[in-house]
């Protein structure tokens, strides 16, 4: 097996992984679609917006639950921006989770919402841990003058 074989074998076996593991959803399938030749970093270009946004929105939200008085309505806005934006991209786990954490700011609860807020950050940084490296694998098999199979 030849080393673009092998690494076409690579992100084939790790993308699958993604999808099993419940990290990413068909939505990031359909985004994949939209990138073409005119475009070719269509993807990496809208998943590192969504890192960008989701960081300072997760940011905003960790000073909104410190304040003496918690404004619910606006931390219930930030999570609902993170939600559409990681279902935009397919981040099932974020999503799921930002779906859990908006039921505690209904119910104004402070202690529902920090413990949603640290498991917000931690499926968002596997996340983006995850994507980061499937971008890698993808740029390795295109230097080595591979094609990223279609999913």
């Amino acid at each position: 097996m030849d080393a673009v074989t092998q690494l076409q074998r690579q992100l084939v076996d790790y993308t699958n992984s993604l999808f099993l593991e419940g990290f990413l959803d068909d939505q990031f399938n359909q985004l994949q679609q939209l990138q073409d030749e005119s475009n070719p970093d269509f993807v990496v270009e809208v998943v590192s917006l969504f890192f960008q946004d989701s960081e300072r929105l997760l940011n905003e939200l960790a000073k909104v639950l410190e304040q003496q008085n918690i404004d619910f309505k606006k931390v219930d806005a930030h999570v609902h921006q993170l939600k559409g934006s990681s279902s935009s991209i397919g981040a099932q786990r974020v999503q799921r989770v930002c779906i859990t954490f908006r039921n505690c700011c209904e119910e104004k609860n402070i202690e529902g919402c920090l413990k949603y807020l640290q498991q917000l950050r931690h499926e968002y940084s596997l996340v983006k841990n995850k994507l980061e490296t499937l971008f890698k694998l993808e740029q390795q098999l295109l230097a080595a003058g591979g094609t990223i199979p279609l999913y």
